[in-house]
């Protein structure tokens, strides 16, 4: 086997799907997260359900008995230090937190490469993004100062297309996967951190899981591509399905969002993905809408998003608004976007409220 890397994740509930492939691989995972989270963790393991094709039931992996350790801990028990690779998992207003801001801080200051795995890129990788102006989207971003520090060179994207959840009657180490698919990961600037990306895209493909006699090949592997742009293709899901769940006075599933008017979802979709193209993505390497819409069949929750906001959340990731906003220093306008920002601000204002 190549060399066994050690990798810090930022947030527990997405962290632990990509912690647990990694694991399996040989790899050693310390997720920071919550105090309750980090007690099961490391007590009990992470656990996480992913569906297989061909199989009735998901396939329970746990961390407990996996080749690589996976360890759990807060946000000022860690050195970043001491890893190969920092992956940031949490949703976007979490950064902000004073403790989790200091640690993004200390893995500014240890030079040590970062893959986000955010809905919400960090302001950082926006500035990799030749002739997009980071600075006019700070109003995006719960608060964009904590991406300040972290070096642009030293950070890239990876797209949390699959999409999963903390089922509510379950305990906080369990992630039940909905839809898995692959996590696309842009490469870093830098041949020596690309390197360690396609190490784990390799040794994931390989990964052959023992269930009931048999070595089954698991869904959600990591894909590395040298476009800075394949990751924004996330950005046309979340505007035509999404944040769409959010209505003025209730929250409808993904499913519905999608497929209960087909061609308003389409031409929104079809439009963020004009913007990605306009700002210098290739249109093959984005997902067309078809196959978007196929996938949505299975999404019967609202999203986190939305959940979030019918829950009081005060903040949510702002994809919405940073999208309006890049668009509007293209020139650009949708009425769907304009729709959907009203309606979030109208809920976060009710929530802060």
């Amino acid at each position: 086997m190549a060399d066994k890397r050690n990798v810090m994740i930022l947030g527990a509930s997405y962290g632990s799907l990509l912690g647990a492939k990694l694991a399996l691989a040989g790899h050693n995972v310390h997720l920071v997260c919550l105090p309750e989270e980090a007690k099961l963790i490391n007590a009990e393991g992470a656990i996480v359900r992913l569906p297989v094709r061909g199989l009735d039931e998901p396939v329970e992996l746990n961390t407990k008995g996996m080749e690589g350790n996976v360890t759990a801990s807060g946000a000022g028990d860690v050195n970043p230090g001491d890893y190969d690779l920092i992956g940031m998992a949490m949703q976007e207003p979490q950064y902000g937190h004073p403790e989790v801001a200091g640690l993004l801080k200390r893995v500014a200051e240890s030079g040590k490469p970062s893959m986000s795995i955010m809905n919400m890129p960090p302001l950082a990788y926006l500035r990799r993004i030749p002739g997009l102006d980071a600075e006019a989207l700070r109003g995006s971003y719960t608060d964009s100062t904590v991406w300040d520090p972290i070096d642009p060179s030293l950070i890239t994207l990876c797209s949390p297309d699959p999409q999963a959840f903390r089922p509510p009657d379950e305990p906080v180490n369990v992630l039940q996967v909905g839809l898995p698919t692959n996590f696309k990961a842009a490469r870093f600037d830098s041949d020596e951190h690309t390197a360690i990306l396609k190490q784990f895209e390799a040794e994931i493909q390989a990964i052959r899981y023992p269930h009931n006699g048999q070595e089954i090949e698991l869904p959600v592997k990591l894909r590395v591509h040298d476009s800075i742009f394949v990751p924004l293709a996330k950005w046309a899901m979340l505007i035509a399905g999404n944040y769409r769940c959010v209505l003025e006075n209730e929250m409808r599933p993904i499913k519905e969002a999608v497929h209960s008017n087909p061609e308003e979802s389409s031409a929104a979709y079809n439009w963020v993905v004009d913007l990605c193209v306009d700002l210098g993505a290739n249109r093959d390497d984005l997902v067309p809408f078809e196959k978007y819409a196929a996938a949505a069949n299975g999404l019967l929750r609202p999203s986190s998003a939305a959940r979030a906001l019918a829950a009081g959340a005060p903040n949510i990731e702002r994809v919405d608004k940073m999208v309006q906003q890049i668009a509007a220093s293209k020139g650009k306008q949708s009425d769907t976007v304009d729709e959907i920002v009203r309606l979030v601000d109208g809920w976060l204002e009710k929530n802060r409220g």
